[in-house]
């Protein structure tokens, strides 16, 4: 007879496995040494849609936005001061070196008419929606007599 057992740490198993991807390319070695994830927000409005990136200390002209068949990416570069003979970190938790963000974005966007915005170390890109595929509201009519 088949038995199937619970396993109550499944969950957290998966969880961990799921938040892990967050971390890649943290100590590890080849193309992917130096690259982190980049935090972002994506925000759907009824007008369009707003991606916000946190990239403190970057300047504007270090990164690279593209968009095309409707996949948004976001990349450079940042790099900080090694340590010296004199000189190392008791802290180091700055991130630096590559990074890469590439997000589908919903079909319903008209990327010809995207704007891009960095203040204060944040990136936003506003990405309108096309007209066609706006919500419309209906006026619900009662029938007449």
């Amino acid at each position: 007879m088949y038995m199937l057992h619970y396993d109550p740490f499944r969950e957290i198993r998966r969880f961990n496995g799921h938040r892990n991807r967050g971390f890649r390319g943290f100590g590890s070695f080849g193309d992917d040494a130096g690259r982190w994830q980049l935090p972002l927000d994506v925000l759907e409005r009824d007008d369009g849609v707003v991606v916000t990136a946190s990239v403190p200390g970057i300047k504007p002209e270090d990164l690279e936005v593209t968009l095309e068949d409707n996949v948004l990416t976001i990349h450079g570069k940042t790099e900080f001061a090694e340590e010296t003979q004199d000189e190392r970190f008791i802290i180091r938790e700055r991130r630096s070196g590559k990074f890469q963000r590439s997000i589908r974005l919903p079909e319903s966007v008209n990327a010809d008419d995207a704007v891009t915005h960095y203040e204060h170390g944040v990136l936003s890109v506003t990405l309108p929606k096309a007209e066609e595929k706006k919500a419309r509201r209906l006026e619900v009519g009662t029938p007449t007599a």
